[in-house]
């Protein structure tokens, strides 16, 4: 069982959660913002990941970026961050008895980073060629397309990456703006996650996490549009295509039980080898290497979202079935047997992933900043196991038949 103490400091209502979890030898420091693309501006487009990478190029203590690196690597520590619609975040995994050190890490440059001008310029760059090499990478153009297709112009529709003009207009007046527009501690979170036994007092941990400025909270998201979904394809003379397809099901976002169940519906849609999408059209029609269906919460809306990458000439037969199949469950329901497996597999994959003391700190930061709920890793599992059948047949007959389509291929629209 984990054991959970949350405390708040003083100097900016940043909540500090630490998380306990017998058995392992790591310990993972995250902090997190409700900062995602979904926060930018149209103009800003790209801001919240370009301050991402910004942030590691030094802050106080640690000045530069080979400072950070560098020591990291002497505490045997990951360092990493992402940037997702929703957050941004910053973490480092380490061996326990190294945690007073890693949490001054990383309290200090992104509590405090330098921001340098040089270094914007430099790490301009490197994002553009980032963006560019997506656009290089079907598949990701196909996640690009079915975001668009599904959201439209809204914040939600657009790359987290941003668009390679956006990037060369950014001016370190305009990053340092958005930071202080959005990463107030009121709307953000740190998590220390794994084995706690050398955490440094309670006072040291404060003052580590008061690195971070006092804020005023940011402004609201904009709410997630009505569905108007679209069909987008890329056309590319290829073998292969990529196909895409988003539903939004009538699911409550907010209510965690109901997630629970959708997450269940999703997993025998296509989440695992044993589901119907994976039996019918790779086993049994061979359409196929990659299919899956996976369901997703953002703040205000949820989504259902099935994939595949496939030889171009089966691209029509296979988007066909997989509606289909769609239609299926959400006309009959699953069976009680689909049920019961679903559940254990998402269960038992979700105790595997908890191992990972990572998974268990996003979960939190997840769970806190953009639900406003428990950040405790037990409680995610139980929800799983207490999913019933009857839940998860009212999940999937929330998934009505209108869906937005994106494909990079050599396929017209009208195909579809």
């Amino acid at each position: 069982m984990s054991v959970i103490q949350t405390s708040t400091v003083a100097a900016n209502e940043l909540p500090v959660h630490a998380i306990g979890l017998p058995g392992t030898r790591a310990l993972t420091v995250l902090v997190a913002f409700d900062a995602g693309a979904r926060s930018e501006r149209p103009e800003e487009n790209g801001t919240a990941h370009f301050l991402e990478h910004l942030v590691f190029k030094g802050g106080e203590k640690y000045p530069t970026y080979k400072d950070v690196n560098e020591t990291a690597e002497r505490l045997g520590g990951v360092l990493n961050a992402y940037t997702s619609h929703d957050l941004v975040a910053f973490h480092i995994t380490v061996r326990a008895e190294s945690a007073p050190e890693a949490i001054d890490l990383l309290t200090d440059f992104v509590g405090r980073p330098r921001l340098d001008a040089e270094e914007l310029d430099r790490e301009r760059g490197v994002v553009i060629q980032e963006i560019n090499r997506a656009y290089d990478q079907p598949s990701t153009v196909a996640e690009y397309l079915i975001d668009q297709a599904a959201f439209g112009e809204h914040p939600l529709g657009r790359t987290v990456l941003g668009p390679e003009q956006n990037l060369r207009s950014f001016t370190r007046e305009g990053i340092v703006g958005f930071r202080e527009r959005r990463w107030a501690g009121v709307r953000g979170g740190a998590f220390l996650v794994g084995n706690l036994d050398h955490l440094p007092a309670p006072a040291a941990v404060q003052e580590c996490f008061a690195r971070f400025p006092a804020l005023a909270p940011p402004e609201p998201y904009e709410p997630a549009p009505d569905f108007a979904p679209q069909v987008l394809v890329d056309q590319r003379d290829t073998n292969q295509s990529h196909l895409r397809m988003i539903y939004r099901p009538a699911v409550p976002v907010r209510d965690a039980r109901k997630r629970a169940a959708l997450t269940i519906y999703s997993t025998l849609l296509g989440g695992s080898m044993g589901s119907r999408l994976f039996e019918e059209i790779r086993e049994k029609r061979g359409l196929c290497y990659s299919v899956y269906a996976v369901d997703h919460a953002l703040a205000d809306v949820p989504i259902l979202q099935l994939g595949s990458g496939l030889e171009s000439a089966k691209c029509i037969e296979a988007y066909t079935r997989m509606r289909e199949i769609v239609t299926e469950l959400s006309e009959h329901g699953p069976t009680e047997a689909e049920v019961a497996r679903a559940r254990a597999y998402a269960a038992g994959r979700r105790v595997l992933a908890f191992e990972n003391t990572g998974a268990v700190a996003r979960y939190g930061a997840n769970q806190q900043i953009v639900f406003g709920e428990s950040v405790d890793p037990d409680e995610a599992i139980a929800r799983l196991d207490a999913v019933s059948f009857d839940e998860v047949r009212e999940a999937a007959s929330s998934v009505a038949d209108e869906l937005a389509v994106a494909c990079v291929g050599p396929h017209a629209a009208d195909e579809f």
